[in-house]
């Protein structure tokens, strides 16, 4: 269930509720911590608490490779994490058909820029550039795609074949119109829509994403319309596998009440895709935001400069009762795009990864411990700062010479530093919409955190 409790008068912002089947509550808008093999890395399970951890989402694909037929007997995440009360999520997989096929061939993240007078500002291809566009027939391992600089060097053209020879790395995914093929050391191992949702039920989560193509931000038109078509389609597929007729079991997404009846223990997310063009993003959105999913997802790639822009077009059709999260992006500014245009939660490996490398996350921006400025430095980490990291006294001086010692608890303090940050930061943007001042605090949020 999600309920709203306040609205942003200057923008689409909103502050919630959201309780899962299982009772387990989150208050919105919230951040999730990346999870990717049923751990944060460096930051123990009994510390999620003092680090506010309200979320974590865990990878369905890395899970599903590693536990193998150990599924089968897989007592769930909660019990595994050792977090009987915070919130689940596990994505559906589409993730990885993007990072290990064409993000590697690319040599992308999710967020590119795309050089192209129609293509790069996200406006629908004209008639001539549609038929620029079109993919090159009859070859699998052969796609149009538009040339963007800092990627890698291009020939002058906007559009060019771009073939084995040129690759940045090699594409392990096969795509069908059934689902993916991926290329593993044991071979290939097909996931589909119905396969993910078999997966995720046995993983346990309380929120469940639909199996979707995640596609290239240098993909052109034609290609994220055929790939949106394949999404709209397994969105449909997932449903029906989700709403089936099912024994009660160890790993039934259903349970019975007092009275007998049967209540789902999972909700399940459709996701909106459809790149950087307003017309896919939009018929996304109102395709998926008409099917009975109990939430939604913006998934995909996005242009570093259209990233607002395709947000708004993203929730343009969805329904306004039931929540929306963003996956895949949590930059500062991100979070303040998103919420001003009604996402309620997001998920990012910004605070662990950063932390781990020595990027250190505070009210006044970021800073990078290793540096040598930090050697000698008495500062704390974060004046004023709550966090157990600053509240054990820890300095910067202290935290750089972990660091360069290679002490393994440096990871630990990081981490639990900029997970609490990031909460916290989600904990007054909620503060910020509920006493209406949300307006004031992104402008005052941009000075500050991002130097705007």
């Amino acid at each position: 269930m999600f309920s709203i409790l306040k609205k942003d008068t200057g923008s689409h912002a909103r502050s919630g509720t959201l309780t899962t089947p299982g009772g387990r509550i989150v208050e919105t808008p919230a951040y999730a911590i990346v999870g990717t093999h049923a751990e944060v890395r460096c930051l123990p399970p009994e510390r999620m608490k003092d680090a506010k951890v309200q979320l974590i989402i865990a990878n369905t694909y890395h899970l599903w490779q590693k536990l193998g037929e150990k599924l089968e007997t897989f007592p769930g995440l909660h019990v595994e994490m050792n977090i009987p009360n915070t919130v689940i999520m596990t994505d559906s997989g589409g993730f990885q058909v993007f990072s290990l096929g064409f993000g590697r061939e690319h040599g992308v993240g999710k967020v590119g820029g795309i050089r192209n007078s129609s293509v790069g500002t996200g406006r629908s291809p004209s008639p001539a550039d549609r038929a620029a566009l079109r993919s090159h027939p009859g070859e699998s391992n052969i796609r149009r795609i538009p040339s963007s600089p800092g990627f890698r060097e291009f020939p002058p053209d906007d559009f060019l074949i771009h073939d084995e020879r040129n690759m940045r790395d090699k594409n392990l995914v096969r795509i069908t119109e059934e689902g993916a093929y991926f290329m593993t050391d044991n071979g290939e191992s097909f996931l589909g829509p119905k396969l993910s949702m078999e997966i995720q039920e046995k993983l346990g989560a309380d929120i469940i994403l639909a199996f979707d193509e995640c596609t290239s931000p240098e993909h052109d038109y034609v290609y994220q319309k055929e790939a949106l078509a394949r999404t709209h389609r397994w969105a449909k597929i997932c449903i029906d596998v989700h709403n089936r007729p099912k024994e009660l079991s160890t790993h039934s997404r259903q349970w019975v009440d007092g009275s007998g009846e049967r209540k789902k223990q999972q909700m399940l997310y459709g996701i909106v895709q459809g790149g950087i063009f307003e017309d896919l993003r939009k018929e996304s959105s109102h395709y998926i935001g008409n099917l009975p999913f109990d939430g939604f997802a913006i998934g995909g790639s996005f242009g570093e400069t259209q990233m607002r822009d395709v947000i708004g077009w993203s929730v343009s059709g969805l329904p306004e009762e039931k929540p929306r999260h963003l996956l895949g992006i949590g930059k500062i500014e991100d979070i303040l795009n998103g919420v001003a245009e009604g996402v309620d939660t997001f998920d990012c490996v910004i605070p662990t990864r950063e932390a781990r490398h020595g990027g250190i996350w505070t009210h006044e921006g970021r800073f990078d411990a290793k540096k040598n400025p930090n050697k000698n430095s008495k500062e704390p980490i974060e004046a004023g700062c709550a966090c157990p990291t600053c509240a054990h006294g820890m300095t910067r001086g202290m935290l750089f010479n972990m660091f360069h010692s290679k002490d393994i608890k440096a990871g630990e303090y990081a981490t639990m530093h900029n997970i609490f940050f990031f909460n916290t930061f989600m904990s007054e943007v909620r503060g910020a919409i509920r006493n209406g001042m949300f307006e004031e605090f992104e402008k005052k949020a941009r000075v500050k955190l991002l130097k705007q």
